[in-house]
């Protein structure tokens, strides 16, 4: 799906308020994922997920800072993202289904914090944003 010059504003707006949060959001993405969907199919099912577990707060900050790059080219997401593609599909190889649970799951973390700036029209840019990232991360598994 094809981000809007207003999506992309939107997107980058959103992004700026996670400012110095984006390790913990990431964690806390990663938390509700593992609660929500406790399926052996999760992502890195053997983690403990009690509320600041070291595995989960140290990926959740690469999730949350992977996504910093992906912002800077959303022209371009396939190119900004190929190597966290490549390596999540075959040397991790996490299930697809995944990134999309973890999508959903970061953005109500993102919500949270901020109400009143997300409105319907940022959810749905957000929304995009990371459909189409999640797209861009499955797409070496064909």
């Amino acid at each position: 799906m094809v981000l809007s010059p207003a999506d992309k504003a939107n997107v980058k707006a959103a992004w700026g308020k996670v400012g110095g949060h984006a390790g913990e959001y990431g964690a806390e993405a990663l938390e509700r994922m593992f609660l929500i969907f406790p399926t052996p199919k999760t992502y890195f099912p053997h983690f403990n997920v009690n509320r600041g577990s070291p595995p989960v707060l140290a990926h959740g900050k690469n999730v949350a800072y992977a996504l910093t790059p992906a912002l800077d080219h959303l022209e371009y997401l396939p190119g900004a993202l190929s190597g966290l593609s490549d390596l999540h599909a075959h040397k991790l190889r996490v299930d697809p289904v995944n990134f999309k649970l973890l999508a959903h799951c970061l953005l109500v973390t993102l919500a949270n914090p901020h109400p009143n700036e997300f409105t319907p029209a940022v959810h749905a840019s957000l929304d995009k944003f990371l459909g189409n990232v999640s797209t861009v991360l499955t797409s070496k598994y064909r």
